[in-house]
């Protein structure tokens, strides 16, 4: 903890002069009061109590993790491939790529910074060091890191002139009824919510490919090989929701009246990424579906729930 000091004699509400005195938004300021990271003489504050230069106000670090008790302790890092230059592992679900300005939840850089001690000297910003491209905190599977610099703008180029090839596997609710398909929605982030959204070519938005091919239909959901060009937020979930699949296990994407399975994760994996590397080797790295996304499609495909792809 530590003691800031509160300018003025006139009381102001907390957050107003915590926001002042640290700099910070005041919606940021609201965030770490709501965290439980302030005491005001001792106690346990809310945004709405006044204070004043003499009030003791303590503030805990706020980049520092939040620590809950009931929360599963972090996996170990699950390395697929290392070399001098980068670091490829298979990122499990719900666990964050890097910090965001809303979250001081336990991430995948704070592992990566355990494991390349020198991984803030990489790349443009320390708060996503080393950090080319992402997955979506509910998706799981293979993230490439850069160890050095000259690796990260090798990378990071690669990702740019979209020279990659990334695959997915995805359950979507619903019978796709095309074998093969490519889907071209433009995405724009929503203005009525905190979801992105797929828009009509005609409107604004950013470009988006996303190809799919059916690997097995069942009763109530599709299996699909899915491919992106692009990496827009939330892609393959904006593009299937536009066309009436969600997501199997997506709370956020979600259509009225389409049934979900029982599911306590996304079922969306990055299975494949194919890349050049510093080196000059192309290579693909792989990561496995994880167990309880095997055991889903076991359930699904019981005798009276299942049907074949035609």
């Amino acid at each position: 903890m530590k003691t800031i000091e509160i300018p003025g004699i006139e009381p102001k509400r907390l957050d107003i002069a915590l926001a002042e005195v640290l700099e910070l938004s005041r919606s940021k300021a609201q965030k770490i009061i709501a965290d439980g990271r302030v005491l005001v003489n001792g106690t346990e504050a809310n945004a709405h109590e006044l204070v004043s230069s003499g009030s003791k106000v303590e503030v805990a670090d706020p980049k520092a993790p939040i620590i809950d008790p009931n929360a599963k302790p972090i996996a170990p890092l699950n390395i697929l491939y290392e070399d001098a230059d980068v670091l490829v592992v298979n990122k499990p679900a719900g666990l964050l790529v890097h910090p965001t300005t809303t979250s001081n939840e336990p991430t995948l850089l704070d592992l990566l910074r355990a494991h390349i001690p020198d991984l803030d000297a990489v790349g443009d910003d320390t708060a996503r060091a080393g950090i080319v491209h992402r997955l979506d905190k509910l998706a799981s599977g293979v993230v490439i890191v850069a160890k050095t610099p000259e690796a990260f703008v090798h990378l990071k180029a690669q990702f740019a002139q979209r020279l990659t090839e990334k695959r997915y596997t995805a359950l979507v609710m619903g019978n796709v009824t095309d074998d093969s398909g490519t889907i071209t929605f433009p995405i724009a982030r929503s203005q009525s919510n905190a979801r992105m959204a797929a828009r009509p070519s005609s409107q604004e938005g950013k470009d988006a490919i996303t190809h799919f091919d059916v690997l097995h239909r069942y009763a109530s959901a599709t299996l699909l090989d899915v491919r992106i060009e692009t990496g827009r937020t939330h892609q393959i979930r904006v593009h299937f929701f536009a066309l009436g699949h969600p997501v199997a296990g997506d709370d956020l994407y979600t259509i009225r009246g389409v049934k979900q399975i029982p599911l306590d994760r996304l079922f969306l994996h990055a299975r494949a990424l194919t890349i050049d590397l510093p080196s000059g080797e192309r290579k693909t790295f792989e990561a496995p579906l994880p167990p309880e996304l095997e055991l889903a499609l076991t359930k699904l495909a019981e005798p009276h729930l299942q049907r074949t792809a035609r």
